[in-house]
């Protein structure tokens, strides 16, 4: 996860980081073309949309949650995170202090160290693009765990056990036990998610492609026999899709029948690397297909009308 600071922040942090204070951006004020309004003034820097983790002016926003999760575990991670980060910088300070230094340098010191060491999760650009990912990656050695089975069972690793065990936070068992219940609520959407995309395929959008396919393949011969000629391509391009949504639906549904895993980790990286590919092939057909097939005939609300209609 990166951090972003803005544009004014990120150039104190470069000075610091190289040991020489010097300056930094000034805010400004704001133009409203109001002349009875007093001057407001800005920040200097902007705000990164693409940070998971930015800092805005005055005060971080944390956007890694999705909109169906509590925050509460996430804030238990941070502020034991923060509570260890906390009191090493307290134990240099005070170590630093002792040695006579004063407690301007001593906090210059302790910043450019920490700045030093963790410096490559400081990052302004765009957090989504595949360059940053790679960047991140080779260049910066980060961790980049982009599924819940890949990042899941980083709560049963060494270090973050120590770390919630040293600040009285969880011992292992109970982070082993809060493993357990995500990893069952991962798995358990993944599996309720990809029997109700088979429902959906094979009694909901199958037969309607089926019936529209019907009437179309019976207008287009009835003309023909009036020597009205009309493209057959729509029809078989419906045709192909039904029959590689119908094939892709198989696979999936085969898949899911597997049952014979060694381990929760195993179970969540089949879900994320076995399951989740073959759903969203079966979503690539239907969704086409919404675009084939008539309003009249198709059963669903498609996105024109969530969007725009109703």
């Amino acid at each position: 996860m990166s951090v972003y600071l803005g544009t004014q922040l990120e150039e104190v942090f470069e000075q610091i980081k190289t040991g020489t204070v010097t300056d930094s951006k000034k805010k400004g004020v704001m133009d409203l073309g109001v002349d009875v309004l007093p001057d407001l003034t800005k920040d200097a820097g902007d705000r990164n949309r693409t940070s998971p983790f930015a800092f805005t002016g005055n005060r971080f926003e944390f956007r890694a949650v999705g909109s169906n999760q509590s925050v509460s575990g996430p804030l238990i991670v941070l502020n034991t995170m923060l509570a260890d980060s906390l009191e090493w910088l307290g134990n240099r300070l005070e170590s630093e202090l002792a040695r006579g230094v004063e407690l301007d340098t001593a906090i210059i010191t302790v910043l450019k160290e920490v700045m030093e060491e963790h410096g490559a999760v400081v990052f302004g650009g765009n957090g989504y693009s595949e360059e940053w990912h790679k960047m991140a990656v080779e260049e910066r050695g980060l961790a980049n765990l982009r599924t819940t089975a890949d990042a899941l069972p980083t709560l049963k690793a060494e270090y973050i056990e120590d770390l919630f065990e040293k600040t009285g936070v969880l011992t292992p068992v109970e982070l082993e036990s809060r493993f357990e219940v995500y990893a069952e609520q991962y798995i358990l959407s993944i599996e309720v998610e990809a029997k109700l995309m088979i429902s959906m395929a094979k009694t909901i959008i199958y037969p309607a492609a089926v019936e529209y396919l019907s009437q179309l393949s019976s207008t287009i011969a009835g003309l023909t026999e009036l020597g009205i000629t009309l493209e057959k391509e729509s029809a078989q391009e419906i045709a192909n899709l039904t029959n590689s949504m119908v094939s892709a639906t198989g696979k999936l549904s085969a898949a899911l029948s597997k049952h014979d895993f060694a381990s929760t980790e195993e179970k969540m990286q089949y879900c994320a690397r076995t399951l989740r590919p073959l759903m969203d092939e079966v979503r690539t057909y239907g969704d086409k297909l919404e675009g084939e097939i008539a309003d009249s005939f198709w059963p669903l609300p498609t996105y024109q009308e969530m969007l725009f209609i109703k």
